[in-house]
């Protein structure tokens, strides 16, 4: 039977896919094995790629150690009569511990590997020789990183500094050897204890991006050119929706106030709580912000309605979560540059202004207003150094 020959592009998807799979068979055979492989030649490959990378939600299951046996020994030695009984103690089980580190921006790790376990105590021996205790398994997380039940949703553990530690699951205590259990009428004791069992259970692990301000707005709004514009960060920018399909941070340095992070999420549309385009699972990243800043673009406000971009997203919001509908925010009217009429920018803003929130017109392109928008925030993250 002929061998199957391969294209270069086959090849080459053999070869760069990540996946458990690369290298098995031909290219062929891998794109069925894994979907990655159907995407990476094409020039959105590093950008789904990193999509692919962001996980921000897991299912797990750990497992402590057990602990050891006590030992039933007895000192047998010459010229030692009665030597009396010596069996040592079992050693403690391992922990499974979440440690919080910068170094983890995801959690890819817990992508494909979901038991966890950790060691056993050794048992006690004879000559009063206690066992070895199990080593802990230290699971590092992303700082931001929350356990919660998988049954109930109830929060665990709630990571959000760097070196922070959660006992996860606690190893079992080593029994003792039977040299514990002598006294003046049991002298002579043949027994000891077995090692306790180690904790078993599952949980869910949620990231959530830590973060000072949060970008909100519809598919298109600007929000990655505005976080271009005012930090390091250089997300995927284009000219079609949902170009952002992981959130990006970036660090805002402005004048001599202490810099902030600032989130930047994938667009929400009308219906995202009901699943429509990416849903709202990016929304958790915002839940630890101080401060939102709406986004909206002037050049798709409808005439006749020019609240209904708004409104749209505000009620996705709420529908998500109302404390999310509790920050203060900043509606920023995004796109000046494209508009030849600029009275209709007055309009819309004064219309906007009955939200009861501030309002600004940017153009993030030109970074028209931004300075102006990042003054706002300012005196809203640090009010004691507002002028």
């Amino acid at each position: 039977m002929g061998r199957t020959r391969q294209s270069p592009k086959q090849h080459q998807a053999a070869e760069t896919c990540s996946c458990a799979f690369a290298g098995i068979g031909n290219g062929e055979t891998h794109s069925k094995i894994c979907g990655q492989a159907a995407f990476l030649s094409t020039p959105e490959a590093p950008e789904r790629s990193r999509s692919m990378k962001f996980v921000d939600e897991v299912k797990i299951h750990v497992q402590s150690g057990n602990g050891g046996n006590g030992c039933v020994s007895f000192r047998r030695e010459k010229y030692v009569p009665r030597g009396g009984p010596d069996g040592g103690d079992g050693g403690k089980g391992g922990d499974v511990v979440l440690e919080a580190t910068e170094r983890k921006h995801t959690l890819l790790d817990f992508r494909y590997k979901h038991l966890f376990k950790a060691d056993s105590g050794k048992h006690g021996s004879g000559q009063n020789r206690h066992g070895r205790r199990g080593e802990d398994l230290v699971l590092e997380v992303p700082v931001g990183t929350m356990a919660k039940d998988v049954e109930t949703g109830e929060p665990l553990a709630d990571l959000v500094a760097a070196g922070q530690r959660w006992i996860a699951a606690r190893g079992g205590l080593g029994g003792k050897g039977n040299a514990h259990f002598t006294s003046s009428t049991r002298q002579v004791p043949r027994f000891a204890q077995e090692g306790q069992e180690g904790e078993e259970r599952e949980f869910v692990l949620e990231l959530k991006l830590i973060a000072d301000v949060g970008l909100v707005g519809m598919p298109n709004a600007g929000k990655s050119t505005l976080i271009m514009a005012v930090s390091a960060a250089r997300p995927k920018i284009a000219d079609y929706p949902f170009t952002t399909l992981v959130p990006n941070l970036g660090v805002v340095q402005y004048g001599e106030a202490p810099p902030f992070v600032v989130a930047d999420i994938p667009g929400v549309i009308e219906g995202a709580h009901l699943g429509t385009g990416l849903g709202v699972r990016f929304l958790r990243h915002i839940e630890r912000t101080r401060v939102l800043v709406h986004l909206i673009d002037l050049t798709q406000v409808p005439e006749d309605d020019v609240l209904l971009p708004y409104r749209q997203i505000e009620h996705e919001l709420a529908s998500y979560s109302e404390e999310i509908v509790r920050k203060p925010r900043i509606v920023a009217l995004n796109k000046i540059d494209l508009l030849d009429d600029g009275e209709r920018a007055g309009r819309v803003a004064t219309a906007y202004g009955e939200t009861g929130h501030p309002v600004v017109l940017i153009s993030a392109l030109r970074k028209d207003g931004v300075k102006e928008l990042l003054g706002m925030l300012l005196k809203i993250l640090h009010p004691a150094d507002g002028e």
